[in-house]
């Protein structure tokens, strides 16, 4: 398994040009391979993204895109997808406009059929990456489900985090997607004075050994390092914590 940056941990260092391409280099010092481009200030070009990437031997393998640009921009998003060499597009969380309802997810999916359909045709592939709202259950299925039976064309960023926030299990939601759960989104989950928190992979509670088998047994090829919160802590320092431990600390429990 390939271990990437999401770069919406590192989002306060990325809002000038100048300040992109430090950043970059940083993620590149670090021993990442690849990321993941979200968070960055939308005045940093794709142009830009894909050189300064180049520049520190990362390669780009997925985005958050805003999905207004998706329905309403969607060559526009072909084209900067095609220009980063990332397969990957993806949508962050389902958009506020829409009713946390069976209803409302129902028309997210129809709303964004035809433009998943167009980035398939382009090579690209739409993907959908959750947090814990989308294990609330609808007469009976949760709104996961709801995605996933209705919207055929759209693959899953799987959040390890969020499925545990969620009261779902890790390891069986990759197995259950399977083939559909394409990327992976590795963060920890911790208790710290009674309070949820994310944490640096293998500095929390969740059973690493179990996730990435399962990942690997489903065909997963990359996860991405991810903290939204770093709680004070340097997120280059968390983000390089959870590539070590990664690498270096699973050793022969996993297949």
């Amino acid at each position: 398994m390939i271990y990437g940056a999401q770069l919406y941990t590192i989002r306060d260092f990325m809002q000038t040009n100048k300040a992109f391409a430090t950043s970059i280099k940083k993620i590149s010092k670090l021993g990442f391979e690849c990321v993941q481009v979200s968070g960055q200030s939308p005045t940093v070009s794709a142009e830009e993204i894909s050189e300064t990437c180049k520049e520190y031997g990362l390669k780009i393998i997925i985005t958050h895109t805003d999905p207004q640009r998706i329905l309403n921009s969607t060559k526009e998003v072909i084209r900067d997808h095609k220009l980063m060499d990332a397969k990957y597009v993806g949508i962050g969380m389902i958009p506020n406009k829409y009713e946390r309802s069976k209803a409302g997810y129902l028309q997210f999916c129809l709303d964004f059929t035809a433009a998943a359909r167009e980035l398939k045709e382009e090579g690209l592939q739409l993907m959908y990456h959750n947090h814990h709202i989308e294990f609330e259950k609808y007469d009976g299925k949760t709104a996961m489900d709801l995605i996933r039976e209705n919207l055929r064309e759209i693959n899953f960023t799987l959040d390890t985090y969020w499925v545990q926030a969620g009261g779902a299990d890790p390891a069986d939601w990759i197995k259950y997607l399977g083939a559909r759960a394409e990327v992976l989104h590795v963060k920890d989950f911790a208790v710290v004075n009674g309070e949820s928190r994310m944490c640096e992979v293998m500095e929390g509670n969740l059973n690493w050994p179990r996730i990435i088998n399962a990942a690997k047994d489903v065909g997963i090829t990359y996860a991405m390092i991810e903290q939204d919160d770093c709680y004070g802590k340097d997120p280059f320092e968390c983000l390089g914590v959870s590539l070590v431990n990664l690498r270096n600390k699973l050793g022969n429990e996993i297949k």
